[in-house]
Parts: C-alpha cells; sequence; structure tokens
C-alpha cells in the first residue's frame, strides 16, 4: 500500500474582509504550489451562500486552475447533489474531465450548509437519498446510449422523442475516463449511511476532518462491511483521510500559532455553526462529553494536529494506530492570513513530514513480516 499519498483540501475558508478576487488568486497560487511540491491531488468545496467559504462551483476553479498545472489531479469535494439536476451535473463534469485529459477526481456527496438548502428548496433529511438518486442518474448516463427514461422520487429523466442518429442530437457526452472518473463519498458519523451506501456500490471512502480518530476508524468499519456484504474486497489503498495539520520549527510555535491564525478561528466558527443546529456531536470522540468541552483546547488533542515534524509524526502514527492505514492524507488548508507562516508548514509537511511518514509506515510493514 505505501507510500502514502499527499493531497490537499480546500473548503475554502477565508476572511470575510478579504476581496474574493484576492482569496480566489490565493486558492490557485495554493495549487499551483501544491503541484510544485509533489502533491497527488487537490480537492474543493462547494458553498453557495456562507461569506467565509467562498467557492460556489469547484469546477470553474478546476478548470481555471487546469492551464497553471499539468500533473496534479483536482476534484469538487464533494458535488452537493441534492442541489442539482443530475444531467446538468452529467454533462459539465464530462466536459471538464476532457478539459482535464482525465485528470478529474469526483466527491458526490449532499450539501449540509442550511442556508444553501433554504435557496435551493431541498430538505435536509432527503439529502442523502437526494445525493444516492443522482449519483444512480448520472452513471447510468455516462455508461449507456439513450433512449432514457429515468424515474425517480426526486427527478425524472426522459431523452426518447428527439435522439436522432443522423443529425447526432439526443446523446450525453461521456467523460474522457471510461466508464466515469473515480467517485468518492464523504464520511462524516458513526455507522454512516453513507459509508454503507458507498461500500455496497464500490465508490471510495474519504473521512472528513472535522471527525474525531475513533470515528474516522469507524468510517472504514462501516464502510469495510457493507463492501463485503456486497461482495466487494475493500481496499485500503483508495481510502482519504483528511486532517488539519500545522507544521512549524518548533511545536510551541505551531501550537501558538494554530490558536490565533485561521486554522483555530476556522474550527471556532463551525463549532458556532454547529451550536446554532444540532449540537457539536460531529466533534466528539465519546457523545456524553459537553459541547461546551468540545472548545479549541480539546480539538487540538484531536481534529488539529500542530506541532513540528517529529511531534506531528508521532500524532500521525497514533492516529493510524487507531484507524489502520489509509491511502492518501489529505492536508485541510486555510486562508493564508500569514502567507508566510502557510507557505512554511506547506513545505515541511511535502518536503519532512510526508517522506518521514513513508519511512515510519514501511518500517513497520517491514517489521511485521
Amino acid at each position: 500500500m505505501l507510500p502514502i499519498q499527499s493531497g490537499i483540501f480546500i473548503m475554502p475558508f477565508h476572511d470575510a474582509a478579504k476581496p474574493l478576487v484576492q482569496s480566489y488568486d490565493e486558492d490557485l497560487e495554493l495549487i499551483v504550489r501544491a503541484e510544485q511540491l509533489g502533491f497527488d491531488e487537490f480537492w474543493i468545496g462547494e458553498h453557495h451562500t456562507m461569506k467565509y467559504e467562498t467557492i460556489p462551483m469547484p469546477e470553474l476553479m478546476i478548470a481555471r486552475a487546469l492551464g497553471e498545472t499539468s500533473r496534479i489531479r483536482m476534484g469538487p469535494a464533494p458535488v452537493c447533489l441534492n442541489q442539482h439536476h443530475p444531467a446538468q451535473v452529467a454533462s459539465r463534469l464530462a466536459m471538464l474531465d476532457h478539459l482535464s485529459a482525465g485528470r478529474l477526481n469526483l466527491c458526490f456527496g449532499s450539501g449540509s450548509v442550511t442556508a444553501d438548502q433554504e435557496m435551493f428548496g431541498v430538505d435536509p433529511k432527503q439529502g442523502s437519498a437526494m445525493a444516492g438518486e443522482a449519483i444512480e442518474m448520472i452513471v447510468k448516463l455516462w455508461t449507456t446510449d439513450p433512449p432514457y427514461d429515468l424515474q425517480g422520487k426526486y427527478w425524472n429523466i426522459q431523452l426518447k422523442e428527439h435522439c436522432d442518429e443522423e443529425t447526432q442530437i439526443g446523446f450525453m457526452h461521456r467523460p474522457y475516463q471510461l466508464p466515469h472518473p473515480s467517485i468518492c463519498m464523504p464520511g462524516t458519523s458513526r455507522n454512516s449511511s453513507t459509508m454503507k451506501w458507498c461500500g455496497a456500490r464500490g465508490f471510495a471512502p474519504f473521512s472528513h476532518c472535522l471527525i474525531a480518530g475513533n470515528v474516522v476508524a469507524d468510517t472504514w468499519k462501516t464502510y469495510e462491511q457493507a463492501s463485503q456484504e456486497a461482495g466487494r474486497q475493500p481496499d485500503r489503498a483508495n481510502w482519504r483521510v483528511a486532517r488539519s495539520i500545522f507544521l512549524a520549527d518548533t511545536t510551541k510555535e505551531a501550537v501558538a500559532k494554530v490558536r490565533t491564525n485561521s486554522l483555530g478561528k476556522n474550527y471556532e466558527y463551525i463549532g458556532r455553526l454547529f451550536d446554532k443546529g444540532l449540537g457539536r456531536q460531529i466533534y466528539k470522540r465519546d457523545l456524553e462529553q459537553s459541547n461546551e468541552d468540545c472548545n479549541l483546547d480539546y480539538l487540538m488533542t484531536e481534529q488539529i494536529i500542530a506541532g513540528d515534524v517529529d511531534e506531528v509524526l508521532r500524532r500521525l502514527q497514533a492516529f493510524i494506530e487507531e484507524t489502520g492505514p489509509f491511502g492518501t492524507l489529505i492536508l485541510m488548508s486555510y486562508d493564508w492570513d500569514d502567507k508566510q507562516s502557510w507557505l512554511h508548514s506547506l513545505d515541511l509537511f511535502a518536503n519532512e513530514l510526508m517522506p518521514a511518514l513513508n519511512r515510519l509506515m514501511g518500517a513497520q510493514l517491514e517489521g511485521a513480516r
């Protein structure tokens, strides 16, 4: 399974006072820097009504970044399928896959931002079911020829009367990667229904940065069981795990910076969003833990990994002992409120941490033989 690959995910998170043009320029600069540093993939979140999370259509940023890069794979994470018509998603992603010459990865899920859901008129309780129906329709459009008569609970897609071979009308474009790009789905909870659906259909799991280590382990357990029950053999090399990691020359410096920079602010901001809804359960290692105790002090011991290279390596080793091995470590990235410290962290991650992590994992694997 070695080596562990590396990726970056941006929600993105930017200071609302920062001009959007500057935020987008910095996101693009980060993608280019990621390719230069050898990262394997880059993921971009979709949010429509949030001043802090500024990209409503990741596909546009990916299309823009394709001309600035040549190797790194990119993908939306996720495409919020409950907010889009499946045929429209199938068309635009097939086009993007051709523009990328096959560098497109996909993550499919449902949007969870309450304001987005209100604006699009979707029921949050139906999000997972809508995403599942949409995926099945999208895959059908990508892998079969018309006529189409796809009848669902949330959408109906019909293309029968205007299919004409002579004029070549009535045909959906297929992706560059056949039968379609690799598809991931996000895991954010214990006994995740999404992980069950994902495993049963042979897609890849993507564990969220907001969940504790024991919940990350549970996303794989749930996915693995569903895969095996469907007669599939899951491969941990296809499992992506996102973590919020910040590196500096000393652990003292890294911890101090995270407590005041955009990483710590992001977790406190999301905590306040949770406080206005269902509470901070998603943060918790122990469900009996109070919401008040899910503060930055706790998060610094769980979701956030801050330190020098040796300390972060130690934390990751303990994390992997709990979760088991995975194929790709996804680094969360945040607003460049102190650009030089963020670029230094990125450099330490790519050039020192990842080689050390892979040496450690390789030595442990060799020792177990």
